[in-house]
């Protein structure tokens, strides 16, 4: 069935006609196909960060966040007993700049500095490229896939990651739930939304209190997410401490979402920093569906400890990147400390970044690990004004 307007495309592209092609062919694709191909396309021919692309990243804001996280990975390794040969591994590395600022942050602790080796999880040869330039003091591996770096203790950072990798749709309809997909109308050149009957069984996919959900509900789910956030924790798990208490490895995922499942339609893209039309320029745009960390959460509790997720800005200043910014203005001209200031309060403040981003760090079971940052309870976490 038809589910609303057709949508009039500004002009066709490679990717356009590629799935139009392939929609003409085989039918409907499923919302999942749509967006890991337009998605896939898009950070190999865009340039997506910046105030010259479509949208501006936390690392991107300020030297301040990379510092953060930088600090709160070596304090992880110091609790874990400063394990040898540890493994710092970033999920889609963007440009390189939050790694970068992390391997400058942390070379101010020379003996963690020594143990890592940097590994990079990167698809795009286009992005490659950048990372490596913004990496040329700090040697890298890269790699198609987590599965592929090496065994051992690892540190893993994402950061916006998860938002871009592929969600399937469900949707409530009079005749129940059906997977909502992206057809396609040739006579006006333009995508549209549709459904069909489902593949596959909900048991176990969906929250049951969700199955009598009321006609119109959208229900979405990340296959991609769950399968990495499993292998990562899975890596974590089998390199629990050793008696020395040396050992383990953690996970950071940074990333705008909910804390709990929930139901809603979440897809969305962004074209210069404006909202559009997630049907129109298909590899043109960037698209993403907020993540859904009490998900990602419940998969990764099967195997290791988990801390949050609580909000990006009760994380950050948990790990006191307000007296960090305190710090850089001290001698700072009068326009640096605005933008010093201006910086930490996109990444903090409540209406910013502070409250729809959400942190979720995952440690071994078996170690006595505090990850700082989560110590307040997401009540008593205080949060830097908008004003």
């Amino acid at each position: 069935m038809q589910e609303n307007v057709k949508r009039k495309l500004k002009g066709a592209n490679p990717v356009h006609d590629a799935l139009a092609d392939d929609i003409a062919a085989r039918g409907p694709l499923t919302v999942a196909e749509y967006m890991a191909r337009a998605v896939s396309a898009y950070y190999e021919t865009q340039e997506p960060f910046g105030a010259k692309g479509d949208f501006t990243t936390a690392p991107e804001i300020s030297q301040m966040f990379g510092e953060m996280i930088g600090a709160w990975l070596v304090d992880m390794w110091m609790q874990m007993g400063r394990p040898e040969n540890v493994k710092l591994v970033e999920l889609g590395p963007g440009r390189g700049t939050l790694a970068a600022d992390v391997m400058r942050t942390v070379s101010s602790w020379p003996d963690f500095k020594n143990a890592l080796t940097l590994h990079l999880v990167e698809t795009s040869p286009r992005l490659r490229e950048l990372q490596a330039a913004a990496l040329k003091d700090y040697p890298a591996t890269w790699h198609e896939n987590f599965s592929e770096v090496p065994e051992g203790v690892c540190f893993v950072v994402a950061n916006e990651f998860f938002d871009a990798l592929p969600i399937h749709q469900l949707k409530k309809t009079k005749d129940g739930w059906r997977e909502r997909r992206v057809d396609y109308d040739a006579e006006h050149d333009a995508f549209f939304f549709t459904t069909a009957p489902l593949e596959f069984t909900l048991d176990g996919m969906m929250p049951e209190d969700f199955l009598n959900a009321p006609e119109g509900s959208v229900f979405e789910i990340s296959p991609p997410s769950l399968e990495i956030v499993k292998q990562v924790s899975e890596r974590i798990a089998r390199n629990d401490p050793d008696a020395q208490g040396a050992g383990g490895g953690a996970a950071l995922f940074l990333d705008y979402g909910h804390a709990e499942a929930g139901l809603g339609d979440t897809l969305q893209a962004v074209s210069r920093h404006e909202y559009a039309d997630v049907l129109e320029e298909p590899g043109l745009r960037d698209i993403t569906a907020h993540v859904d960390f009490g998900t990602l959460k419940a998969v990764a509790a099967q195997h290791a400890a988990v801390a949050g997720p609580v909000t990006q800005g009760s994380f950050l200043i948990g790990l006191g990147i307000e007296a960090r910014a305190q710090k850089l203005c001290e001698n700072a001209t009068e326009k640096q400390r605005e933008d010093i200031m201006t910086a930490l309060c996109r990444l903090v403040a409540p209406k910013e970044m502070g409250r729809l981003f959400k942190v979720l760090a995952l440690t071994p079971r078996k170690a006595r690990i505090h990850p700082a940052g989560f110590a307040l309870a997401e009540g008593d976490a205080h949060e830097v004004s908008d004003d």
